[in-house]
């Protein structure tokens, strides 16, 4: 008996044994198995998180940045035990005494499970094994992913310590609002630093890698504070703070930056604009989007912020001038249902979601506006962030009398009397206030609306090519196209000096003298009989002339005796094309190009000949701040210097290549100062310091320019319609875009100074009747007089004229074949016009006029 018992007992330990043991080789084979070709754990200690890139001024002032995902990097010795303790407690409170996994988790969530019969399935994953499901496997829910959590976590809690891991979960852990990581988020929802929370809002982090989307603090605040409550307790009960403290975090409302207790990070951030936009096109193009996006670059970038405000102004204010003086309203296009203006709260929730340009600033700040009540005369409109008042805010009648409503059918209306003649209930609009200029008191609400027509604007250092302003549209909101660095635009007489310098590099001077008579050209497509603007003829002409006054038919000339084939090669060579075609029309300036490119072309006239590769950025440092790009790559030897005897400057050392002979950029240089001091842009541009500089009108005036320097900065200037069309006879560079050069030189002048043009050696100056090009005496002064700047040992020759090889045939008359052309009609107003005649391909085909 007594060993059937032992018999049986022996017989039920072996079973015993013999089960545990096959549970035992059982799980080792599922781990053997699954623990085959997992990722490498060990990458893991070298991980680099996707992070911000941030575009600094040169003030170093944050003005932009980019991501997709939203992340600042902390590591784990500047998170505060506050934060740490927080996710600890609501996460995984034996984080620092398990060994990647928790075993009686495991067995607390199986038991609910079973119980609930697979409805209740809730995880127990260490913060371990989040790490790694987050860094290595997969979000979804199997035993597989499971079992390969667990095998990871164990390997890897042999290769980091605690700290380690906990910095590597609290930089990745999605906490919604585009937020990643804990510095993020931080920042995300109550603007602070992580050093800044109180435990209550350390609390309510912890509480969203639950599910961000579940705990919003607007829209499921109550959930969000019972949550955030319980981690609080969870803290409390691990000792991380005491029981006073809990019960006053607990008691404290639930305040964030969505429910509007804190303003948000956003409204430290200029808006984005055009500048930024292009330094994330190029650094994309160079450095790889995935780089860009999220290798926590710091771009220094060369904008200056106190000129570029000036320079958007100056644009804008030229702009809208054109755009007013149509006198046609087009307003928004956008409107908002009339159900939605009963109340003040619907109208400005339904307002807050047009998508209209909100970041002019012209004179003072445009608000979008809804059109609430039109009456006899005056119309009454709700306005974006401008509190109401017992009147109401109202448009007046003569605010509107300037512009006639565009119809439907494209046809115009007679020129509005009342507020009712433009606006409609419901109509979406911008308006701004109007102040007197005395004392900036308040006069009304006026009727703004952004301008069909569009330009571009650059400014540049002309000795390192450091774009100091950039515009490239009335409102980058409006329109992301920069018509600074994308619109390809005929430049017409801007490009002349081009012209000018390939024939003064090739024996020209400033006084040679070129025949400007007629010209026809037979071309496949025709007879092209190129004309001055005037439309007059001079017979021989200097250069100098010929470039003050924007002489067509002596650049034509010109070009064809030095040759297309070298005019092409210097503007290749300077960077204005990439390859001109060889046509004597591309003299003019038909052949479409970039403003930006043309500026940085003139800056290379400025600064005595060097090449200059424009640049918006400074430099990049990647995420260890280690310098990857540089853009300035002279050296300055004496700034390692300690001191310098008084009156010597660190001398700064150059090995930029020449493209132009410094005699020939100072001889252009020279010319072009003609230009604003006698010709085509003498009315627009009078700065206090010596300005060169060339206008540029084309056909039909559907692109005008003016690109101009002084001795330190050169900026230009482009406005036309995106789809080109004429902006009328009015329109010309000098008119249109000289002021707009002038308001910006104007203060750039007061900051970065300017003085006379450099005279290189290897020259002298002998004085040159301008009308003539006759030598005049040592001591000669008058109107006509200047004195050109000739190569030494290279005498010039007086008394030659120059025609390009071009025959003027009888039926080519000097003056008469305009009267031929033209004719006189009636206009609408009853009053006697001359216009031209038809158009033909020689209207066309040539871009310069003057």
């Amino acid at each position: 008996m007594f060993r059937f018992i032992l018999s049986f007992f022996g017989g039920i330990f072996t079973t015993i044994t013999m089960g545990l043991g096959m549970l035992a080789l059982t799980i080792g084979a599922v781990f053997w198995m699954y623990g085959r070709d997992l990722p490498s754990h060990e990458s893991l200690a070298q991980y680099t998180p996707p992070t911000i890139s941030r575009i600094y001024s040169g003030q170093g002032r944050i003005i932009d940045e980019f991501a997709k995902e939203r992340r600042l990097f902390a590591p784990a010795d500047t998170i505060p035990d506050l934060i740490k303790q927080a996710f600890v407690s609501a996460e995984d409170k034996n984080f620092y005494t398990h060994e990647g996994y928790d075993l009686r988790g495991i067995a607390a969530a199986a038991i609910d499970a079973i119980k609930s019969r697979g409805r209740d399935v809730r995880g127990a994953s260490t913060i371990t094994q989040q790490v790694m499901k987050n860094f290595l496997l997969s979000g979804d829910r199997q035993a597989q992913r499971k079992i390969k959590e667990i095998i990871l976590a164990s390997r890897i809690e042999e290769t980091l310590d605690k700290e380690q891991i906990l910095e590597l979960y609290l930089n990745e852990i999605f906490l919604g609002q585009n937020s990643y990581g804990v510095a993020a988020a931080s920042q995300t929802y109550f603007n602070k630093n992580l050093g800044q929370l109180t435990p209550h809002e350390a609390a309510t982090l912890a509480s969203l890698p639950k599910a961000p989307s579940d705990y919003h603090p607007v829209r499921r605040k109550d959930r969000l504070t019972s949550r955030r409550n319980f981690v609080l307790k969870e803290m409390m009960e691990n000792g991380y703070i005491s029981e006073t403290v809990y019960e006053s975090e607990r008691a404290q409302p639930l305040r964030s930056v969505q429910n509007g207790d804190f303003d948000s990070f956003k409204k430290e951030l200029p808006p984005r604009d055009y500048f930024t936009d292009e330094i994330r096109r190029q650094l994309t193009r160079d450095f790889g989007e995935g780089e860009f996006f999220t290798g926590g670059l710091s771009v220094r970038a060369t904008i200056d912020n106190e000129m570029q405000p000036i320079a958007a102004n100056a644009l804008r204010k030229q702009l809208e001038r054109f755009d007013r003086g149509q006198g046609v309203w087009r307003g928004t296009g956008k409107s908002i249902a009339e159900d939605a203006l009963s109340d003040e709260a619907a109208w400005r929730a339904a307002l807050s979601d047009v998508k209209v340009a909100r970041d002019v600033d012209l004179e003072n700040q445009w608000y979008p506006a809804v059109v609430l009540e039109v009456g006899n005369n005056d119309a009454r409109i709700g306005i974006e962030g401008v509190e109401e008042d017992e009147d109401g805010h109202w448009v007046p009648a003569k605010d509107v009398q300037w512009a006639r409503k565009r119809r439907e059918d494209g046809s115009l209306a007679k020129k509005a009397r009342v507020a009712g003649d433009l606006l409609t209930v419901g109509d979406v609009v911008l308006v701004r206030r109007m102040t007197a200029d005395a004392d900036g008191s308040f006069i009304r609400w006026t009727l703004r609306q952004i301008p069909q027509v569009q330009g571009g604007f650059v400014a540049m250092d002309v000795d390192t090519g450091r774009v100091i302003s950039m515009q490239g549209g009335f409102s980058y909101q409006h329109s992301v196209f920069n018509r600074a660095t994308q619109a390809k635009r005929q430049p017409g007489s801007s490009f002349k000096p081009f012209v000018y310098a390939a024939a003064l590099d090739s024996g020209y001077t400033p006084a040679t003298i070129v025949v400007d008579a007629p010209i026809e050209i037979n071309t496949p497509q025709g007879l092209w009989r190129p004309k001055n603007a005037s439309n007059k003829f001079y017979g021989p002409t200097p250069l100098r002339t010929g470039i003050e006054q924007s002489r067509n038919l002596m650049t034509i000339r010109l070009a064809e005796e030095v040759g297309m084939d070298t005019v092409a090669a210097y503007a290749e060579s300077f960077g204005v094309y990439d390859q001109l075609g060889r046509f004597l029309a591309n003299a003019l300036g038909s052949e479409e190009t970039t403003l930006y490119q043309m500026v940085a072309a003139y800056a290379m006239f400025a600064n005595g000949g060097e090449r200059v590769r424009p640049t918006l950025v400074d430099r990049v440092q990647d995420r260890y701040g280690k310098t990857v790009y540089r853009h300035d790559e002279r050296t300055c030897d004496d700034c390692r210097i300690a001191s310098l005897d008084p009156g010597f400057a660190p001398q700064i050392l150059s090995d930029r290549e020449r493209v132009m002979d410094p005699i020939t950029a100072y001889q252009l240089t020279s010319m072009m100062r003609g230009v604003v001091e006698r010709g085509t842009a003498r009315k627009a541009v009078k700065l206090p310091v010596p300005t060169a500089g060339k206008t540029g009108t084309t056909n039909d005036s559907k692109d005008v320019w003016f690109v101009g320097f002084t001795s330190n900065i050169v900026a230009g200037c482009y406005i036309g319609y995106d789809q080109p069309r004429s902006m009328g006879r009015g329109a010309s560079g000098g008119g249109m875009c000289g002021p707009v050069f002038q308001e910006f030189m104007k203060e750039a002048t007061k900051k970065y100074g300017g003085g006379p043009f450099d005279v290189p050696p290897g020259g002298h100056f002998i004085n040159i009747d301008r009308f003539t090009g006759a030598r005049l005496g040592d001591g000669a002064s008058g109107p006509n007089v200047v004195a050109e700047y000739f190569r030494d040992g290279e005498e010039p020759t007086f008394g030659v004229s120059f025609d390009g090889g071009f025959a003027m045939g009888g039926d080519l008359p000097l003056v008469e074949e305009v009267q031929r052309t033209s004719k006189q009609v009636t206009t609408s107003t009853g009053k006697k016009a001359v216009v031209g005649g038809k158009a033909s391909f020689g209207t066309l085909s040539s871009g310069g006029l003057y």
